[in-house]
């Protein structure tokens, strides 16, 4: 596991697209963490560093899942937070995404832990201030 502080929304994203460099088709970032902690933020990050527009990203709070493309890889950002069941996760369409060859970004994890594979990248966000995060990342070392 590595750990970081970012003191900025420019930092996050920056952190974010270091990871972006990482990333394969098939990876699964499972984020960890509360509202207002940098998801959607650190998404920004991913989406840049995978040479997508990042002012298209937006959270997918009322979509459940946002597809961004044209870059290196497509990118699926879901929202989790009203999934409370596995019938209604197989109804955003999940599962499909994980078979599309891109990448999927996932807010709010924890509602659906169970059904995430082992080997997904796990974010962390802890917030130490009003901008000021630390931020731990899990099955995937950063250069």
């Amino acid at each position: 596991m590595q750990r970081f502080i970012t003191s900025s929304a420019a930092e996050t994203e920056q952190l974010a697209s270091r990871l972006a460099q990482t990333l394969q088709a098939g990876d699964i970032i499972a984020f960890v963490g509360g509202m207002g902690m940098g998801k959607t933020c650190f998404t920004h990050g991913l989406a840049a560093g995978l040479g997508i527009d990042p002012g298209e990203v937006s959270s997918p709070t009322f979509a459940l899942v946002n597809e961004y493309r044209g870059g290196r890889l497509p990118l699926f950002h879901f929202d989790m937070y009203r999934v409370e069941s596995f019938d209604g996760l197989y109804s955003t369409g999940f599962f499909d995404y994980l078979d599309m060859g891109g990448v999927v970004a996932v807010e709010w994890s924890e509602n659906i832990h169970g059904a995430l594979p082992q080997e997904v990248i796990r974010v962390t966000f802890e917030r130490l201030g009003d901008t000021q995060r630390r931020i731990a990342i899990e099955g995937r070392v950063l250069p």
